[in-house]
């Protein structure tokens, strides 16, 4: 008798020790997990221009963002502006019109298909880029210190608008492809006096970092929970890039993600992008890495094309350029989001020209292109216990059950079986062995 018990405790103390075991790696998984998706923030304005979307096989999709859930993307970016209406330049985009007013149907959109939401500061009217990061309108006579009061209190009372509205981002980008500096000076500055900072120059670099501190404040006081990304530009120039970082670092600017853009036609080869991943996870270890927008032509040469590609302007070519460059993501352990720029563009139905020629939908047919399930896979790619669940199929309250490769099952069975009940929800889990 003694014996028998003494082995039923010994079982027991198994079967425990391999449940803290999986919960630590369904831990680590969690922590682990990737991102797919893209920058939607004109959709609204196709969809009131009569665009029509259709998934693969031509059937027609009649509310684009579940869809784009069911096809396996997790999260979504919006970007923003401060008075888009305020700028006048003779280049002036129509498309760079949003204001954090406007985009809040988006947005709430976007959570309530259960996505998460990265929010984009442009701290501009207009474009923010390497080649132009002007002063908003409102800003333009103010010091540096009163500029860096506004943009906290522009950050923060943006922030405090969305929260109050049911929306709370994941992800805060405080700066657009920021390499060079931000908020350099109205538009019309002469160069000589635009306030960029360059490797190997020490001017404007603690400007800079007063005006990221105080973004972030605003973001981390508003939304505690959300992590901060760090936007740059220069993939295909790592001393550059790390350059930047390191002086992130030296600043003590307090963020989470290193974000990065990334199109071959501008960037060069999937060769150099591998070579600054390779370099910032050896650099700034601790750091997540995310390409926060990237795309490829599925029919001609992108506008302002300046480095030879490698694969053909075809749906084709753009689904070979969208899975190498997911299976090279998925060597990197930090790598952990991947958005493709304006994913969303499509004139099909509409009176748009069709111009633009790397999103995701076909302006032809309005029909999903191939590359859509490649991206897709990013997010279902990550290593541990969970990654593969799928949290879209069953509603919160409901229990879900895993096996430990993943798989779905009817219910617990004998060994080891894991459960989800909702979105978001903590992991169960149940250890079953014979004669307990």
């Amino acid at each position: 008798m003694i014996i028998k018990r003494m082995i039923c405790v010994c079982r027991m103390v198994s079967v425990v020790m391999l449940m803290l075991i999986l919960n630590q790696q369904v831990d680590a998984a969690t922590s682990s997990k990737r991102y797919a998706g893209g920058d939607i923030s004109l959709l609204p304005a196709y969809e009131d221009a009569g665009a029509k979307y259709y998934d693969h096989e031509g059937n027609y999709i009649s509310d684009l963002l579940p869809f784009l859930g069911k096809e396996g993307m997790n999260a979504m970016r919006v970007r923003v502006f401060v008075n888009p209406a305020d700028y006048t330049g003779p280049d002036k985009d129509p498309n760079a019109c949003q204001t954090i007013e406007s985009v809040i149907p988006l947005c709430q959109r976007i959570k309530a298909a259960g996505m998460s939401l990265m929010l984009d500061f442009h701290y501009s009217d207009t474009w923010a880029d390497p080649a132009q990061q002007y002063t908003p309108l409102i800003w333009a006579n103010l010091d540096d210190t009163a500029l860096c009061e506004a943009v906290y209190d522009y950050t923060r009372e943006s922030l405090v608008k969305l929260r109050d509205a049911g929306v709370v981002p994941d992800f805060i980008q405080p700066g657009n492809e920021i390499s060079f500096g931000m908020l350099w000076g109205p538009a019309g500055t002469p160069e000589s006096s635009l306030k960029k900072t360059f490797m190997g120059s020490s001017a404007n670099w603690d400007r800079l970092g007063a005006l990221l501190r105080n973004a972030i404040k605003g973001c981390r006081e508003v939304c505690p929970e959300a992590r901060i990304v760090i936007h740059t530009e220069r993939t295909a120039d790592v001393a550059v890039q790390n350059n930047f970082y390191n002086e992130m670092k030296r600043l003590q600017v307090s963020y989470d993600i290193i974000g990065l853009s990334y199109y071959p036609y501008f960037h060069g080869p999937l060769s150099s992008l591998a070579s600054a991943l390779t370099s910032l996870e050896a650099n700034f270890p601790g750091k997540d890495i995310m390409i926060v927008e990237t795309g490829y032509s599925y029919k001609w040469e992108v506008p302002g094309t300046s480095c030879p590609v490698d694969y053909p302007y075809t749906e084709a070519g753009q689904d070979a350029f969208a899975r190498d460059l997911v299976t090279l993501l998925e060597t990197y352990d930090s790598v952990t989001g991947l958005f493709w720029w304006w994913l969303e563009y499509n004139a099909y139905g509409t009176s748009l020209s069709g111009w633009y020629n790397a999103p995701l939908f076909d302006s032809t047919s309005g029909k999903a292109l191939t590359a859509l399930k490649t991206i897709c896979s990013f997010a279902s790619s990550a290593n541990g216990v969970g990654s593969t669940f799928d949290e879209t199929e069953h509603q919160p309250g409901e229990m879900q059950w895993y096996d430990l490769a993943g798989r779905k099952i009817a219910q617990p069975g004998q060994g080891i079986s894991i459960g989800k009940r909702g979105t978001g929800a903590p992991v169960k889990i149940i250890g079953r062995r014979p004669g307990l």
